[in-house]
């Protein structure tokens, strides 16, 4: 009987073999660990040194309540996106713990407030939660304890009136600063040993990292004034936190709607637009312009034999390569199920068929484990590229590019998969080359996917040429038999 998922993640999570820190660069390994043990230790000399009282304990479960509330309703696309570094604002309920409680609790609270995140919003890698957790529990405890180092008259447990007010919320700025500034480079730095081309100043130092963090030091410094003032106005403070954080998370969402959630390529609605911008300009400059289908071959082999969540690793692993093996400016979208579409602008077509071999080449060099265990088995993969171009000085049409594309993988994939097919392209070979041979009220499957592929192509001329999206949905993956009528 096979075990559960669950039971395989509990198995995995206690045989400290199988855990992935181990799989990390010694140095990195022995960083990442050393900062939970550190503030471990921590923990246990300040809860020694702590008295403990009931209001301080209500007032503590009362900003970790609101923290978690915050911390849940996070989109998940918060964690997802950002390069391995995401600013997610929950340091904004840890300083006014730092601040008007004892240091032992600024060094728990970020425990509860990873806890939520991993459970409700996204699991991540443990040992990356049990790191963030620690990065957060000691920089926000060197910020308590700079805090308590000013003297009384700036700062002191209490918010004072007059230009004493003034010094105190400027003492609890700096203590901010000072707190998101040191785990921030605590995070950084170990993204910086796990990758060393990463480049820590585009990181930090552009004009929406400066946006954000001011408007982080502005929340943290707000909530712990009006919890000084009186505990009860967290009430208010907590939709403001809510409202800032839907709002910063804005552009992240936009973003998300224009790619693949399974890739992370562009979507096909995306790249289409994206693709007739680009051919357009290619068409004013007289510039070349290709364009390439790409398809894992075998892919139902795959999902048949590992199942659909190694299907999606291959997916995803595949997408990698493309985005590897193409330039910034180039285009890749998901076409549909296992196949892919890359549109490479100012490219000749003998050079699309020198970047569509070394992408075979690279994908037939793969190896992509099944699963995140240590020696997992793995899965080795081919593709099949159909190329074309619109040399210098010539016009097509998306659609004819496209219906040319697909002639080449169609030839790729016929003559024995695991190889790059050229196909040059014609006008109006978008309908024209695919409809010969079917009549047009009556469509019908064959073997061959011959009537899969003229669907795919009457949709994509449809739209290209007069934008009947709104009224033809037809399905990317599914046989149809279906009268048509050309205007």
């Amino acid at each position: 009987m096979q075990a559960s998922p669950l039971a395989d993640r509990l198995k995995r999570l206690v045989t400290v073999r199988d855990w992935l820190w181990w799989q990390l660069p010694p140095r990195l390994r022995w960083y990442v660990a050393a900062l939970p043990v550190t503030v471990l230790a921590i923990i246990g000399v300040l809860a020694a040194h702590t008295s403990w009282h009931p209001a301080d304990l209500a007032k503590f479960l009362l900003l970790m309540g609101c923290g978690m509330i915050s911390v849940a309703s996070t989109p998940r696309v918060a964690y997802t996106r950002g390069g391995g570094v995401t600013r997610d604002f929950t340091t904004v309920w840890v300083l006014p713990v730092a601040i008007l409680l004892p240091p032992v609790y600024a060094a728990l609270i970020p425990i509860s407030f990873v806890a939520t995140m991993q459970v409700l919003v996204h699991r991540g890698i443990p040992h990356r939660r049990v790191f963030t957790t620690a990065s957060i529990s000691l920089s926000y405890v060197a910020a308590a304890l700079i805090f308590r180092s000013f003297p009384p008259y700036f700062a002191g447990p209490a918010v004072g009136t007059g230009f004493h007010a003034f010094t105190w919320v400027v003492a609890v700025a700096a203590c901010e600063f000072v707190g998101c500034r040191v785990q921030r480079y605590l995070v950084v730095g170990a993204v910086k040993m796990s990758d060393p081309t990463v480049r820590i100043l585009s990181m930090e130092w552009d004009r929406t990292a400066f946006q954000e963090l001011f408007v982080e030091i502005d929340l943290a410094v707000l909530i712990t004034l009006a919890v000084a003032l009186s505990p009860a106005l967290v009430v208010i403070a907590l939709p403001t936190v809510l409202l800032v954080r839907r709002f910063l998370v804005h552009p992240m969402l936009v973003a998300e709607s224009r790619v693949d959630a399974k890739t992370g390529l562009l979507n096909v609605s995306t790249w289409e637009r994206e693709a007739e911008s680009e051919l357009s300009r290619s068409l004013r400059t007289q510039s070349p312009l290709a364009l390439a289908l790409v398809d894992i071959d075998h892919f139902k082999a795959v999902n048949d034999t590992y199942g659909h969540l190694v299907g999606d690793k291959v997916l995803k692993a595949v997408s990698s390569a493309l985005t590897s093996h193409l330039r910034s400016y180039d285009r890749a979208g998901r076409f549909g199920g296992e196949e892919f579409v890359l549109l490479l602008p100012q490219t000749s077509g003998k050079d699309a068929c020198r970047t569509a071999e070394r992408l075979r080449r690279h994908v037939a060099d793969m190896a992509v484990p099944i699963d995140d265990r240590p020696n997992a088995p793995t899965v080795s993969l081919t593709i099949s590229i159909g190329v074309t171009a619109m040399e210098q000085g010539e016009a097509r049409e998306l659609s004819d590019l496209l219906a040319a594309a697909d002639s080449a993988l169609y030839h790729a994939k016929q003559t024995g998969r695991n190889r790059v097919a050229l196909h040059a392209a014609d006008s109006n070979m978008g309908l024209d080359a695919e409809l010969r041979g079917h009549r047009m009220g009556d469509v019908r499957v064959d073997p061959t996917g011959a009537s899969l592929r003229l669907a795919r192509l009457l949709y994509v001329s449809i739209r290209a040429r007069h934008d009947f999206s709104a009224l033809f949905q037809w399905p990317g993956d599914i046989s149809i038999a279906a009268s048509v009528a050309l205007p």
